[in-house]
């Protein structure tokens, strides 16, 4: 029989796959046994072994199960998932899943929670091609990205109010059928009960008060936390002498940009001017 050579330093995901392997050898079992006591088929652990397949969490709590290790194969799934994120984000992530109220400031991009697929791997992959992630890692931020969508579709979803720089819906991406589909979404995110759209016009100039992008949370008991980037930084806080700044800033640029009937209105003359250059 062939083993495949594993590469563990080539991703997160082979470096799983090659401490599965590692473990089931020191137990002496073979894929069937391993599978059998995991309730998988050996060739699912096969696959996951030669990261020909992401593993699960459900995964990942079955070999720590199998094997006895707590919460050791949970970890490196959870680091293997949230290694393509920036620090802070992953702690993000699990609020804004139970957040009462979600406000959004944008900067050149459509904010991750309203982004089509289409727009979403078209950013993935030009980063692939810059160098900047890995392939795999290029599937692995398009899964989480769908993963917070999907969290928010609940019986009693949170209030999201976004404000988005001119420049998200100026910038072409991804080529004007991706573009259209993205601004069309747009417009339709917009007429939900629970959202508010603004634009904030490149006309609104110094009066402009966020100069990056943040994403701050209302929680259910009123508290609140806050998220911000940089290119290649990110921090989460939750501390109110830091966070009540930024919500101020928030309300003020609210005031100065555009009201949502006239950010709509902009968002569709965009897709016209699209559809004439076609």
């Amino acid at each position: 029989m062939n083993v495949k050579e594993l590469k563990p330093e080539s991703s997160l995901r082979a470096a799983f796959g090659a401490y599965l392997r590692r473990s089931r050898r020191e137990f002496g079992w073979r894929q069937e046994d391993l599978g059998a006591r995991m309730g998988y088929a050996s060739t699912h652990v096969s696959a996951v072994e030669t990261a020909r397949k992401p593993p699960t969490l459900r995964f990942a709590r079955s070999a720590d199960q199998a094997f006895g290790t707590e919460d050791v194969f949970e970890r490196r799934w959870r680091e293997m998932r949230h290694g393509v994120l920036l620090e802070g984000f992953p702690e993000y992530v699990g609020y804004e899943g139970r957040a009462a109220e979600i406000r959004l400031f944008q900067i050149g991009i459509i904010p991750g929670l309203l982004q089509t697929q289409g727009y979403a791997r078209t950013l993935a992959d030009s980063a692939v091609r810059r160098g900047a992630i890995p392939p795999g890692q290029a599937d692995e931020r398009v899964l989480i990205l769908a993963e917070r969508q999907a969290a928010l579709v609940r019986p009693r979803p949170p209030m999201v109010m976004v404000v988005l720089d001119e420049s998200c819906v100026r910038r072409p991406v991804g080529g004007p059928e991706v573009m259209a589909e993205q601004l069309r979404a747009l417009v339709e995110f917009a007429a939900l009960p629970n959202t508010v759209l603004q634009i904030a016009p490149y006309a609104l100039g110094e009066r402009r008060t966020l100069d990056l992008p943040v994403n701050l949370l209302t929680m259910a008991d009123r508290t609140l936390a806050a998220y911000a980037e940089a290119q290649t930084q990110g921090h989460f806080d939750r501390e109110m002498t830091l966070v009540a700044p930024l919500l101020t800033a928030y309300h003020q640029l609210q005031a100065e940009a555009l009201s949502q009937a006239a950010s709509v209105a902009m968002i569709e003359q965009a897709m016209k001017g699209m559809s004439r250059d076609d």
